[in-house]
């Protein structure tokens, strides 16, 4: 019998990762087991430009190289994982997902600064501290 194998997913495009690992809930009673709900980049991606940046979802998904009906997938799952997070005082986490990046970014451990370094600067030091306690943020 033959079986269908589905097809490859699509990397979705995220012009630069967020600037916070995650968010927890303030005021809330601490619970026993610690938990979190994970926001992936193109998930973050979608809400920005969706309702920070106040694209509709064809320019969007066009930006993200994506189809619309794909956008619209991503961003409503990210509207769920927020609405859970504040209904049930969960903690927010990002993850890196299904994501490409135009350009490599990177995260100084020691002032938490995010930032890319161009092909034609041969440095591995944070532009802000000089650090070279940095990481990839695909890593």
């Amino acid at each position: 019998m033959f079986t269908r194998m589905p097809r490859q997913r699509r990397l979705r495009k995220v012009v630069s990762p967020p600037k916070f690992k995650g968010y927890k809930p303030y005021g809330a009673r601490k619970q026993s087991s610690l938990q979190e709900e994970e926001l992936l980049y193109e998930e973050y991606e979608a809400l920005k430009l969706a309702d920070y940046d106040l694209m509709n979802h064809a320019e969007a998904a066009m930006l993200m190289g994506i189809s619309r009906a794909t956008f619209a997938r991503i961003y409503e799952s990210a509207r769920r994982k927020l609405a859970r997070a504040f209904v049930e005082t969960k903690e927010i986490r990002m993850a890196y997902g299904h994501a490409e990046m135009d350009e490599d970014w990177y995260i100084c451990n020691d002032c938490f600064a995010r930032f890319t370094i161009p092909s034609q600067v041969s440095s591995d030091h944070c532009p802000l501290c000089s650090s070279v306690n940095i990481v990839s943020v695909k890593s």
